[in-house]
């Protein structure tokens, strides 16, 4: 059983009791009794409300610490949900008609958690080094040392701020390289200049003996000075810093953490690893970044984001790449080619979720939250929605930090009256990152009952990740618009403040729905939901079409082949990963199962003969799933005994290709024969030499 604590928040909201029937309706629970100041003097409703129950749903995120502080007080309670309908709702111009996205939220808040994912571990004993100009480096190794154990990579060379005492390992170079993630991170520089910072002790003998001034307390040669007399060498002596052969080596270290204090930073990501920190010379920016480098020491774990199923991934085969989508996407540098799959390493996975949005196959899906449990949150939505009698919903998805702050600006300026705030009818829907969310999802949405579905962008996403939106959206909007479904359903939406927001809601129009929602799930398999959701949009479709052009690339299209150049070598069944491509085993015939196909376009790169092209398409009627030949012939027989074996073409190929081959000089019918038959009129020519005459 589940309890809902709504509050109008001093009466700020409009909810009454008609409004607290009409919600019970909807979320079948009963009238629901409206508080107004639950938070304050009808607090003891609130305690009551834990005992008894299986769960409570608080339409309040204002004060959660003070609920879950009196749900600690407690000895046995109901575990607390928290939903916003102040921001998201109640407040702002159309706050009245906002009651069937209020009753919506609430139902998906009483939702049960989604069973635990797999974690990533990271394990840092705060060892940190601190990249970059001395001037930079030295006063955050000072403010560091205390709480991490600090080692300095000092790029300034000669010239630099003087090295007094040695308190920190100390290095030297350039050429930076950084590869790895929070307690596991490897370094190679490249040492150059003859004082290795590491072996010297600042006796300064080195600086008396230098005729040219080249050496300063920097402890570095000024090499443009420097004329390599070698008196530095000879003062320094045994301890042997200095040696000019040192110059241009390559160095390298493990740490846990890198704090990258140059100007160009060593790794470039839009996402780097976590542990690596880059904020150049902007003092606020290396003062934020300390403050959370010097909190990772210790365990930490993150939810491992992905799935990956090798078995149906249509990167590569026999050494040739087909579709890279999910490489060239990608802004933390997580995943890699490896021989004909992919590799997805965990520790760099920053959760976007983008390389599954891409991944036409589902070899890569997203996992926090599955498919099927963010469908379930929609599906509840927008059918609580409906029941709350709500019409044209649009979903809102957003970023569960950026994009929520967004949200609660527009909700709090529209609460004091300086903007409009958020339409009743766009309902936020909540993600670890908009990139995470697909075509699979928007589509089923439309077919749950959605009248539109935007993606908030508010700047902080890697520009890749926007493109690909905007062309998975223009895919999913040409299926719909070609069958008939008005307006425009899709939308990405930029805005980096409220303003901007309420600016990009209101160009939102509502766009044609299904008259009938859907009832199916959003499943694990992108593949099987995709056939789902156009089942559905087909069967409902205002102009029904079997067939539907798509921009390329898609992930749905048929295989086109010259059946004058294909000899049925079937070299493209065997390239092809999800067996969309497929022999006759009793006849010689290539076969095509259109519903199968990504359009990774591994078989028109494996083709010898150059005769397979695709074309995008969503071909939409039960043809799809049926084998289609694409090319057959007769098969041939051998001239000796009459079984069949290959195909003409490919047999009068080989023949004009071998005729001249000194193995068949003389003997060319062997081409024609089959192999049993070959080998019967190798042994019967008495002619013809063998090994066993060489023996003799």
């Amino acid at each position: 059983m589940t309890q809902f604590k709504v509050c109008s928040c001093n009466r700020t909201m409009p909810l009454d009791a008609a409004a607290g029937a009409s919600l019970g309706a909807a979320l079948g629970s009963g009238p629901l009794p409206m508080h107004s100041q639950l938070c304050r003097r009808e607090v003891g409703s609130m305690l009551e409300a834990l005992d008894g129950v299986d769960q409570v749903v608080v339409a309040c995120t204002q004060e959660r610490g003070l609920f879950s502080e009196l749900a600690e007080q407690k000895t046995s309670v109901a575990p607390l949900r928290f939903v916003n309908i102040r921001e998201t709702g109640g407040w702002g111009k159309e706050g009245r008609q906002a009651l069937p996205k209020m009753a919506a939220l609430l139902a998906a808040a009483a939702l049960p958690d989604p069973e635990p994912v797999p974690e990533v571990e990271y394990a840092s004993g705060g060892n940190v080094l601190l990249i970059g100009p001395s001037s930079r480096v030295l006063p955050w190794a000072k403010k560091l040392g205390g709480q991490l154990d600090v080692s300095m990579l000092l790029t300034s060379g000669h010239g630099g701020e003087a090295l007094l005492e040695r308190v920190h390992p100390s290095f030297s170079g350039g050429n930076v390289r950084v590869d790895g993630w929070l307690g596991a991170f490897k370094v190679n520089w490249e040492q150059q200049n003859p004082i290795d910072l590491e072996l010297c002790t600042r006796c300064n003998a080195c600086i008396q003996a230098c005729p040219e001034g080249a050496i300063d307390l920097s402890y570095q040669i000024n090499l443009d000075a420097c004329t390599r007399h070698g008196d530095c060498v000879k003062a320094c002596g045994p301890i042997g810093a200095i040696d000019f052969g040192r110059a241009a080596t390559e160095r390298s270290g493990e740490f846990d953490l890198v704090f990258d204090l140059q100007d160009t930073p060593a790794i470039r990501l839009h996402q780097p690893p976590q542990g690596y920190f880059a904020p150049g010379a902007d003092a606020a920016r290396q003062a934020a970044m300390a403050l959370e480098l010097a909190q990772l020491v210790g365990e930490f774990s993150k939810p491992k984001f992905f799935v990956y199923k090798e078995k149906i991934c249509a990167h590569g085969r026999n050494r040739k790449t087909g579709c890279n989508a999910c490489v060239e996407i990608c802004s933390a540098g997580a995943i890699s080619h490896d021989g004909d799959r992919i590799k997805v390493t965990p520790q760099l996975c920053a959760g976007c979720g983008a390389c599954t949005t891409v991944c036409p196959s589902g070899a890569l899906t997203y996992a926090y939250p599955r498919p099927d449990d963010l469908g379930l949150r929609i599906k509840t939505l927008l059918d609580t929605y409906a029941r709350a009698g709500g019409k044209a919903p649009a979903l809102l998805f957003h970023h569960h930090e950026d994009g929520a702050a967004l949200l609660l600006e527009l909700g709090r300026l529209a609460g004091a009256g300086s903007l409009d705030g958020m339409p009743a009818r766009v309902i936020p829907v909540s993600l670890q990152h908009v990139a995470s969310a697909g075509i699979d999802v928007w589509l089923s949405a439309i077919a749950f009952g959605a009248s539109n579905v935007a993606v908030l962008a508010t700047g902080a996403e890697a520009p890749q990740y926007l493109e690909a939106l905007e062309h998975q959206m223009q895919i999913a909007q040409t299926i719909l618009t070609a069958l008939g479904y008005a307006g425009r359903h899709l939308e990405l939406l930029r805005a980096a403040d409220a303003m901007a927001l309420e600016a990009e809601l209101r160009r939102l129009q509502p766009a044609q729905g299904v008259p009938q929602r859907a009832t199916y799930r959003i499943t694990q398999e992108k593949r099987t939901t995709l056939d789902f959701a156009f089942e559905h949009l087909l069967k409902h479709a205002p102009a029904p079409q079997e067939t539907i052009p798509l921009p390329a690339p898609a992930p749905f299209g048929k295989v086109d082949v010259d059946t004058a150049a294909c000899t049925l070598c079937m070299s493209c069944v065997g390239a092809c990963p999800e067996k969309a491509l497929a022999d006759n085993p009793n006849l010689p015939q290539l076969r095509f199962i259109e519903s199968n196909c990504v359009q990774c376009g591994l078989c028109e790169k494996t083709c010898p003969e150059n005769a397979i092209t695709l074309t995008p398409r969503l071909l939409l009627t039960p043809a799809a799933k049926q084998p289609a030949v694409l090319n057959e012939t007769q098969p041939y027989h051998c001239i000796r005994c009459s079984k069949p074996f290959g195909t003409l073409q490919m047999i009068e190929n080989m023949v004009a290709k071998l005729s001249m081959h000194g193995a068949f000089a003389g003997n060319i019918d062997r081409i024609r024969m089959c192999g049993d038959c070959r080998v019967v009129d190798m042994m019967q020519n008495k002619s013809e030499s063998s090994i066993l005459d060489l023996k003799r």
